[in-house]
């Protein structure tokens, strides 16, 4: 009982760094350095991160229950690689949950998440116009991230954001290309002017329209990759 109690006080002390290794991980994860299908090294990460394998042990755990990495039993764990169906399936998924935000975002929205908003859309704009498409996929995170922080509604936030980082895993980039960031970025100004309107009915069927345009980008993608 002893050993049992200790154990439970280190694991308590220990949290805050499990959750910095756990966060490390996930923008590795997420950024492409550690690729899809690529076991994690226990070994490796640890050393390269300064800690015990531990940590990189409990993070490793935290990153399985959002869909992340998966446990092979006697092989370890690994990141996980989504197939085309993973992808689709996960689009719908994105496609409700984003309605259903930004039509509670619309009876709440104030004057300060409406400027920024805006202004996101305005940045995203210039991206466009400087041929950064990197720029314009991390503003266009950051505009989805926004919309779902400001909505109150916490636990559809939470499901969406576990969501978008599975699709990421995906690395498949369907930002691509000046007509397609122009179509993403105008259906982004409509997201917002229901939000502006406090139309809640129109909002939602903009934010879940946007990510069902988005799957119809991915299948054009696959397509073009196909042929």
């Amino acid at each position: 009982m002893r050993d049992t109690i200790r154990e439970s006080v280190a694991r308590r002390r220990q949290r805050p760094l499990v959750i910095e290794v756990r966060d490390e991980l996930e923008r590795m994860i997420l950024h492409g350095e550690i690729a899809p299908g690529e076991r994690l090294n226990e070994n490796a990460l640890a050393e390269q991160l300064g800690v015990s394998r531990g940590p990189v042990r409990e993070a490793a755990r935290s990153l399985e229950r959002e869909g992340l990495v998966q446990a092979v039993a006697n092989q370890g764990v690994f990141v996980r690689k989504l197939s085309i169906a993973d992808a689709l399936e996960l689009y719908d998924l994105r496609a409700m949950m984003a309605g259903y935000l930004c039509g509670a975002l619309a009876g709440r929205a104030d004057g300060a998440i409406r400027a920024e908003l805006r202004g996101l859309v305005e940045a995203m704009d210039r991206a466009i116009a400087a041929g950064d498409e990197r720029r314009y996929f991390d503003l266009n995170l950051q505009f989805h991230d926004r919309i779902a922080e400001a909505s109150g509604a916490e636990r559809a936030r939470a499901l969406y954001s576990a969501l978008c980082k599975e699709v990421r895993l995906m690395r498949l980039r369907v930002l691509q290309g000046e007509p397609s960031l122009r179509q993403s970025n105008e259906e982004h100004r409509r997201i917002v002017a229901a939000i502006e309107a406090g139309d809640a009915a129109a909002a939602t069927a903009a934010g879940a329209g946007h990510h069902e345009n988005g799957k119809k980008r991915l299948l054009d993608t696959i397509g073009q990759r196909d042929t």
